[in-house]
Formats: structure tokens, sequence, C-alpha cells
């Protein structure tokens, strides 16, 4: 695989970006530090937060970001080498988020709702997936991103889907009143820039789901965005809903990074609505190449509608959380064989992209081969307890 470039994993128009993340430093303790990016160099600024949780509530957040004083750590061409070197020496990206919650939306995209029927009806065997998804496209006989979720055309829709025996519970989130959201990691456990994200070693039928995240203050402000890997398990979850958990939350299945944008007077939620998310997939042992996008003007329900059905008077986040908004994106190129789709072999490289965030690169292994997560709240609070 060829190198990667510091300068192809930044946003196109770095110089008005205003860029904020967390990573690991040695010195002069072990531990995670807020930074921010201000003219090439990597600004240490965990004095005004001291948790990127804290930083995000604050009302002059913008005017902390450009103004906070604080020690230099190092370029930010060196931040993003010693991130993507395997052996990461410190200073290397986290993931930007730290004590939020980490919620996703599935099924937002006509696209990706079709697969996740697939993936039911086929009970996780890839085998069954290239028939069933003749069947089903001749069946629905519709363009399902012309129907609007909750609407009349939807509801007649299911009643026909119904009476034919072929509703489904991914249907109902994908053009029912009720937006998916479900819980895709536990604070402090995502992985951020260049570090290998993990399969659980039972998936035989596997993918990348390349996606904008927002990052949400506890008053539901969206207050920047960045990208996300939602690792994805297609066999386990096929299997049943119910596994969705096993399916989504595993030892380095959820990355994030390289930073948060913060939304400004150059960047708002207008610019994450018209993005288009790339995803290239390269194998490190058979030269495999997919590349493709997801366009987010093509998701079914807007991103401030999905973060008003995750937090309101019904559920409330203290912390704060990270919001997934989907993906349209479910590879279906053959790899292993004719009609068998799609899965991840241990060594690819998975690069996540749009001009205004930058890349979001990843290396795939089994999550119970990579280093266990053990870092969490209380490692945190003893951390800065002792700064």
């Amino acid at each position: 695989m060829p190198p990667l470039s510091p300068q192809d994993c930044l946003p196109h128009d770095l110089d008005n970006a205003l860029l904020v993340g967390r990573a690991w430093l040695d010195e002069p303790r072990p531990g995670p530090a807020l930074v921010a990016v201000r003219d090439g160099r990597v600004i240490d600024i965990t004095e005004s937060g001291p948790t990127m949780a804290d930083l995000l509530e604050r009302d002059d957040l913008l005017e902390v970001v450009r103004r906070a004083e604080g020690p230099t750590l190092c370029s930010l061409e060196a931040l993003l080498a010693n991130s993507l070197d395997a052996r990461q020496r410190a200073p290397y990206l986290l993931a930007p988020c730290d004590v939020q919650a980490v919620k996703a939306c599935g099924v937002t995209f006509a696209v990706s709702l079709l697969e996740r029927v697939i993936e039911e009806q086929a009970g996780g065997d890839p085998n069954r997936a290239s028939e069933l998804r003749g069947e089903l496209q001749a069946l629905i006989g519709t363009d399902l991103s012309r129907i609007a979720p909750g609407s009349q055309e939807a509801m007649a829709l299911k009643q026909a889907l119904q009476a034919r025996g072929a509703w489904s519970q991914y249907m109902e989130v994908g053009i029912g009143p009720d937006a998916e959201v479900f819980t895709k990691a536990q604070p402090l456990s995502s992985v951020g820039f260049g570090t290998t994200v993990g399969l659980h070693p039972a998936s035989q039928w596997n993918n990348p789901e390349p996606e904008i995240v927002l990052a949400v203050d506890s008053r539901g402000q969206v207050r920047g965005a960045t990208l996300g890997n939602d690792v994805n398990l297609r066999d386990i979850e096929g299997r049943s809903a119910l596994l969705l958990g096993k399916a989504k939350d595993n030892n380095a299945s959820c990355a994030l990074g390289p930073f948060i944008r913060l939304f400004d007077d150059g960047f708002d939620i207008d610019s994450v609505r018209s993005c288009q998310v790339s995803l290239r997939i390269e194998g490190e042992e058979d030269d495999f190449l997919l590349e493709g996008e997801s366009d987010m003007r093509e998701i079914s329900r807007d991103p401030l509608d999905l973060v008003g059905q995750t937090i309101g008077d019904h559920h409330q986040y203290p912390d704060g959380f990270m919001l997934f908004l989907g993906t349209m994106f479910s590879p279906i190129q053959d790899r292993d064989g004719q009609g068998q789709g799609f899965t991840h072999h241990l060594g690819d490289r998975v690069t996540i992209a749009t001009p205004t965030l930058g890349a979001l690169v990843n290396p795939v292994g089994r999550s119970d081969q990579l280093p266990p997560w053990t870092y969490g709240i209380r490692a945190l609070m003893q951390h800065l307890d002792r700064r």
C-alpha cells in the first residue's frame, strides 16, 4: 500500500478550520491532553477543558480555541505521522471525544436500508445475499430514497409489504416515523486516527461504515463534526437484531477523528448536509481495492432531526454525545468468490474522507488480538487530578 502524506489527512481549507482533538502524551505524565491546531502547531489546551465534554460546553468555545495559551507539543505533521506509525510514539492522536456517550443512527439511507433487509433475510449467510438482492428489488418496486420517513406514502408501502409478508424491522426504522438510535461504544473506548480497528473473531462477513459524526453538547447544540468508522458485522447482526450490541460494540470497533472541526462562520450544519464522504479499502495481502462515496444530500432524515430524536425531554446527556449519522455505503463488490460480496481481510487499510474534515485512516485487525481497552473514566479522573 502506498504511504500516506499527513497533508492527505487534513481539511482542504486548513487555514480556516478550527480543529480540536485529543492526543496521548508520555511527558510529564502519561495520559491524554486536549489539543488545538494553530498555524501548523499542536497546542495543549487542557487547562481550558479539562475534558472534551467540558470544552464543548463552553459558550466562548470558538474564542477559547482561537486564543487559548498552552505549550506547543509538536508540529501537526509530526502528530499525524506519529499516529500513522504502527508503533504510535507519543504524541499521537486519540479519538477526539472522551466522556461523551457515543450514539449511532442506522438505516438513514435507502441503499443501506435495502442491505440491512438483505442481511436479515439471509440470516447472516453472505452466499444468499446476491440472490436476495434481486428478489427484494423486484418486490419493493420503488425508489426508497424518494419516500419521506413517516409519510403517507411510507405507510402505504408498509401496508403493501405487510400484506405480502415482506415487512422488516429495518424497513420500520428506515421509512417509519422513528429513527434507529443505538449506543455504538462506551465513553473513552473509541480509537483514533491511525489506530487499528477491531473485528470480532466470530465474524466472517463484515465491513466499515464511513460516516459523519456530530459533536453535540448537553443542551442538544451541535458544536462540530468529525469522521467515524462504525465497524459493522453483517453476519452477526443479520442473525438477529437482538445481537446488535455484539455486532457493534467490541474492542476497537469504533474509530473517530482525526479532529473535531468546530462550527463557525465557515463551517456549519449546512456544510455537513452537503458533504460527500469517500471510502477507500486497500488490501494488504491481496492488492484488493474498493472505492465508493456516500452523499449526505441523499440522507433520508435531516441531521438535526436525528439529534432531536436522540436528545430532548425524553432523554438527557449531561456530558453530551457523539452522533454517527449513518451511511449509504454497504460494499457488495465480490472479494473472495462470486456472489459472496465484500468482507474485510486482516491488514486492510480503511480511509474515510471528506474535503472539509480531512481523512480518518485505520488498519484492520481482530478485537481479541488488539491491545485491550483499559483506560476508562476512573483512570482519566486520576490523571486530571495529578495534573
